[in-house]
């Protein structure tokens, strides 16, 4: 999903995978009564970069939208809940928080073959390299401003007003995620990995006691935010899969890993001249968040970002067993060294300073 806007590396659409085609008329013959303004055929073509649900560009005339499905096959019940981005971003819109203007969820899998949304098509930039190269240091400065004050602006929306108070668990909520992912890493284990053995062992015992419930996004980071085409400023959050109620430090911690992270891939600030950048060291990136929620600061911040590094790596270790199994990604390496790394360094984070 975020490939929906030209961006400084433009996103690469092409044709409709064959796994993914469904037919177009019976698509349109659905969407007209629904949709205004659609006119003649739909041209349909897939974004072919991220998402791990399909996402795909409707031209109708001069109207564009984008439908986001579910991929085909047999799925787990937990996994690819298109309905549940569609609710949160459709509650957020009327809250006016920057997402993309929902149109319409269609769960009759008889339609396309799978369930889907449609929702406005967006002009904007994405910086899948969080280093966002070629700016003059003051716009990155302040992009990376309106970043944190947009996070610390969906962590405020009042979840109940938003009749999102089903959407998640409120409470316990790092005793519970640390227990899934390391259930999930179990699942996937291919080899001994003795920092997440350590973590696995640590993590439970350095849960803070703060409760604080907000809708979290789950994967908030540069690559999935969109910025006005010439402003400094967010125009829509995307790719909410895995969003939920939870813990909003979490986002924040995830939010920093950018600071720790060596993938280009992923997102990486590592070696950048922060200052020079323009870029907020992340104390500094911290520290305006905790001013923009009332916080007098963070106590324990390893521990969030720890965690936040557990999780990755143990979304990584699945990529890879999937890799292995023939499910993945065909032309992914089958090499578990980001899973290695990423456990390595939330362990250093989890133990540094005693």
């Amino acid at each position: 999903m975020s490939e929906l806007a030209a961006a400084p590396d433009k996103p690469t659409i092409g044709e409709v995978r064959a796994n993914n085609r469904f037919d177009a008329d019976r698509l349109r013959a659905w969407l007209a009564p629904r949709v205004e303004g659609l006119a003649g055929p739909l041209e349909i073509a897939q974004f072919t970069r991220g998402a791990s649900n399909p996402t795909f560009l409707i031209t109708a005339g001069d109207r564009r939208l984008v439908l986001r499905k579910k991929p085909p096959g047999q799925l787990l019940a937990s996994a690819h809940q298109v309905d549940r981005e569609y609710r949160v971003m459709k509650a957020l819109g009327e809250t006016g928080f920057p997402v993309p203007h929902m149109r319409v969820l269609c769960e009759d899998e008889s339609v396309i073959g799978q369930a889907f949304y449609v929702m406005d098509f967006m002009e904007g930039r994405i910086f899948r390299d969080a280093r966002m190269p070629g700016l003059e240091r003051a716009e990155r400065a302040g992009l990376y401003d309106d970043l944190n004050a947009t996070l610390a602006r969906l962590h405020q929306v009042d979840w109940q007003a938003a009749g999102l108070a089903d959407y998640g668990r409120p409470g316990n909520y790092f005793e519970r995620q640390v227990g899934r992912w390391t259930r999930q890493y179990r699942g996937a284990e291919t080899e001994r990995i003795d920092d997440m053995e350590r973590l696995i062992e640590a993590l439970p015992a350095r849960i803070p006691a703060d409760e604080t419930t907000a809708i979290v996004h789950g994967d908030y980071r540069p690559e999935n935010v969109m910025f006005h085409l010439t402003q400094p400023r967010v125009v829509a959050v995307l790719d909410w899969e895995l969003s939920t109620l939870g813990h909003p430090l979490a986002d924040l911690a995830y939010n920093c890993i950018l600071y720790h992270s060596a993938s280009e891939s992923w997102g990486s600030l590592t070696g950048v001249d922060l200052d020079a950048a323009g870029v907020p060291s992340e104390s500094q990136y911290v520290a305006a968040y905790c001013a923009r929620t009332g916080r007098s600061g963070v106590e324990d911040f390893d521990f969030y970002l720890a965690f936040s590094l557990f999780r990755l790596a143990s979304i990584g270790q699945g990529v890879f067993k999937r890799n292995l199994d023939g499910i993945g990604n065909a032309d992914a390496a089958f090499d578990n060294t980001g899973t290695r790394t990423l456990a390595h360094t939330a362990r250093e984070v989890l133990e540094r300073g005693g």
